[in-house]
């Protein structure tokens, strides 16, 4: 009876284990692991894998523009060169150790209407933790960066102050004359053929010279042109203003290539110089040396002729930076009178950069200021003709040209605001030192070579 009891409490034990499913969650589990344990042991892989190649882009990207900034001071370089720079920039940015050993190759094109390119390439291996259990003892990784410059072409007027101010022992004249030079180099340096990079210079003071030789052009008129009985007045109107007597002079022999303002309201736009548009000759005795229209910078020659006319400025005159903007937007025109640029080829894009540098604020022009003190109604012309500068353009919806200022501010004066509001936004230097000069020119020879990085 006993054993039939226990019989009986055994088979409804069994029964009762038969029907019960709740020890089912421990079999799936346990079946479902090995999957899991698979796929977060793959998410850690292609994690350390990831890590790699985002490491490898970066050193890529910084030994493309490396090699490429090596290429543009030496573009003879041979292929072996190029791929052993590639390596040795690589290996030193590279420090990630997921991926071991990377073969790095590198290839050069020289300019094209594309312009001039390097591609660094790179590839490896990451090995595996977890996904070797599932026969994938590696990912491979590869990578690559493709660096291109020269297919943008420049023109470049620099509008430089030879006032007074810039001389007198203050040592500005010289700081900027090798800054000027420095840039001009600079931009030489990453020129391939005549047509990369031309450069116009327009010296001004209150006036600019545009060439005693172009006494004939139709583009001059001459009005203006004589000497008051009392020298102390620059300009006709101011001559008679104060009662004295202005006269005018029919012996264009004897002029010194000067010019001043424009008849407003061209002194502030670029319309082409016919009627009262033309530019009004002026014998002032402060007369800067000539413009140079737009030099190509490319070949010893021209760098020459180019460096030769910013080591021969001198100082002498009050400030007008709106006659210096002015004609230095001019030098940009193509196939215009005076000074016509050359010809745009619709292969190549395109960058017309100004570059103003004064060292004082304006003083005086044509109408307004007494060449000493500071004219608020000269800034108000120049505020006129930047805006005018900064027009979008109707058919490309942009703006032509790329202004940069500098203020060389040695002397105490307030921050120039109309010298930073016509700069475009970064594109404003202020310096209270000569040797700020060259960091000026040197970061505006950095931002106009700017190297583009495609991947």
């Amino acid at each position: 009876m006993f054993i039939q009891s226990i019989l009986s409490q055994a088979k409804r034990i069994a029964s009762r284990f038969a029907r019960h499913d709740g020890g089912n969650i421990a079999m799936t589990f346990a079946v479902a692991l090995v999957p899991l344990l698979g796929f977060v042991g793959a998410a850690v892989d292609y994690s350390r894998a990831n890590a790699a190649r985002s490491a490898m882009q970066a050193a890529l990207d910084s030994a493309a523009l490396m090699v490429s900034k090596d290429l543009s001071a030496n573009p003879t370089m041979s292929a072996t060169d190029v791929t052993d720079k590639a390596k040795a920039y690589f290996n030193a940015l590279y420090t990630n150790t997921n991926a071991g050993q990377i073969t790095v190759t590198a290839s050069y094109t020289t300019n094209t209407k594309d312009g001039s390119t390097v591609t660094v390439n790179g590839s490896g291996a990451v090995a595996t933790d977890f996904m070797k259990m599932v026969g994938l003892p590696q990912l491979g990784i590869g990578s690559g960066s493709t660096t291109t410059w020269g297919s943008t072409r420049m023109r470049v007027a620099m509008a430089l102050d030879v006032t007074g101010s810039m001389g007198m022992g203050t040592g500005k004249l010289k700081a900027m004359q090798d800054a000027a030079t420095g840039l001009i180099k600079t931009l030489s340096a990453n020129s391939r053929m005549t047509e990369d990079t031309y450069i116009s210079i327009i010296p001004f003071a209150q006036m600019v010279n545009v060439g005693a030789s172009n006494k004939n052009a139709t583009w001059l008129k001459w009005d203006e042109y004589g000497s008051c009985s009392y020298p102390y007045y620059d300009t006709k109107a101011e001559c008679q203003a104060a009662g004295q007597t202005w006269n005018a002079s029919s012996n264009k022999n004897a002029w010194n290539g000067c010019v001043t303002d424009r008849d407003q309201p061209y002194d502030t736009t670029n319309e082409a110089p016919s009627g009262t548009a033309r530019y009004p000759a002026y014998q002032y005795n402060a007369c800067p040396s000539a413009i140079l229209g737009m030099t190509s910078a490319y070949g010893a020659d021209n760098v020459k002729t180019l460096t030769g006319k910013i080591d021969a400025l001198s100082a002498n005159g009050g400030t007008n930076q709106p006659i210096g903007m002015a004609w230095a937007w001019r030098t940009l025109q193509i196939g215009s009178d005076p000074f016509p640029a050359p010809a745009k080829d619709s292969n190549y894009k395109y960058t017309d950069a100004l570059i103003i540098l004064s060292d004082g604020m304006n003083t005086k022009d044509r109408w307004y200021g007494d060449g000493a003190n500071w004219s608020t109604l000269v800034d108000d012309r120049q505020k006129l003709l930047c805006a005018n500068i900064k027009k979008l353009n109707p058919v490309t919806n942009k703006q032509d040209t790329v202004i940069y200022t500098i203020q060389v501010n040695t002397g105490g004066d307030p921050e120039s605001a109309v010298l930073k509001s016509c700069a475009d936004p970064g594109n404003f230097f202020p310096t209270s030192t000569n040797a700020g000069i060259a960091d000026a020119f040197k970061a505006i020879g950095n931002s106009l070579n700017a190297l583009r990085v495609s991947k």
